[in-house]
């Protein structure tokens, strides 16, 4: 899969001000974001970038400023390259450790993953993954039937199942996450996981104890009512992939048409994660 780089250089800009402009960027398809000395890189999957909408972005967030940008093409290989010069294992509240397959086994770990990404989005390193995996450690997903949408790598169910989860259902749009959670599973000897390629269309007709749904604001809300409809009562559903204002809010409003409640939230640099249940 090739990416597009949009690097972001600005003579000065307010935090809240980047925080707006990389909000409104994820709203139109940019999936990751990197500081840089002079502002930050935002990356997006090369069939999804429009010029267009990014000008109009820059219109409406950052006119007054002065600013350049440099749009750029990442090649598969070079992403995967840079991605294993860079990776560094991570430990997760103390109990999870998160490694690449060229790291060494750390046995002394209560849960250890190993993950290669082929591109897929989760390693654990970003925030929205990091605060999913915290409600997992913290729930109990022991004999759940749990949907992992949005599942990228397939990290989120991978430990849901290294927990005790009964059976993980991963939905992934993109093809190359639907290979990746089949084989990160693989790699974790997870036998429960299914990986399924589709959107919400592909959800099966079937009850669910959890839902974990790491995915941008837009498609949260236009797929909450199909959450609702096959999460059991007393369910919980916990969502990432967005900020606290004004995402949270619309968010909160959305699921109480559904009966689903919000139970609380966290949050870790820009990022939110929160809890749902359905009453």
């Amino acid at each position: 899969m090739d990416y597009k780089k949009v690097a972001f250089n600005f003579t000065s800009i307010q935090e809240y001000q980047q925080d707006i402009l990389i909000a409104e960027l994820a709203d139109i398809g940019f999936d990751t974001f990197e500081d840089t000395e002079k502002g930050f890189d935002a990356y997006i999957i090369a069939n999804q970038f429009n010029e267009i909408a990014l000008k109009d972005v820059l219109i409406n967030c950052i006119e007054e400023l002065q600013y350049t940008y440099l749009i750029t093409d990442i090649e598969p290989e070079n992403w995967n390259e840079e991605w294993e010069k860079n990776f560094t294992p991570l430990i997760i509240n103390d109990d999870c450790y998160v490694r690449a397959t060229f790291h060494k086994h750390q046995p002394s770990y209560k849960y250890e993953i190993v993950i290669d990404p082929k591109m897929a989005f989760g390693t654990g390193h970003h925030q929205t993954t990091t605060m999913m995996m915290l409600y997992i450690l913290e729930t109990e997903v022991k004999d759940k039937v749990i949907l992992d949408m949005g599942a990228g790598t397939g990290i989120l169910g991978i430990l849901a199942a290294k927990r005790g989860a009964k059976e993980i259902v991963a939905i992934d749009n993109d093809n190359v996450c639907y290979h990746s959670a089949i084989e990160n599973a693989a790699l974790n000897n997870i036998t429960n996981l299914t990986s399924l390629c589709g959107s919400k269309e592909t959800i099966p007709a079937k009850a669910f104890d959890i839902i974990l749904a790491n995915i941008n604001r837009n498609i949260l809300l236009d797929q909450i009512e199909n959450y609702a409809t096959v999460l059991k009562p007393k369910g919980n559903i916990f969502f990432s992939g967005f900020y606290e204002t004004p995402d949270l809010e619309m968010i909160v409003a959305h699921c109480n048409q559904f009966n689903l409640s919000f139970v609380h939230h966290q949050k870790m640099g820009d990022w939110v994660a929160a809890k749902f249940v359905k009453n």
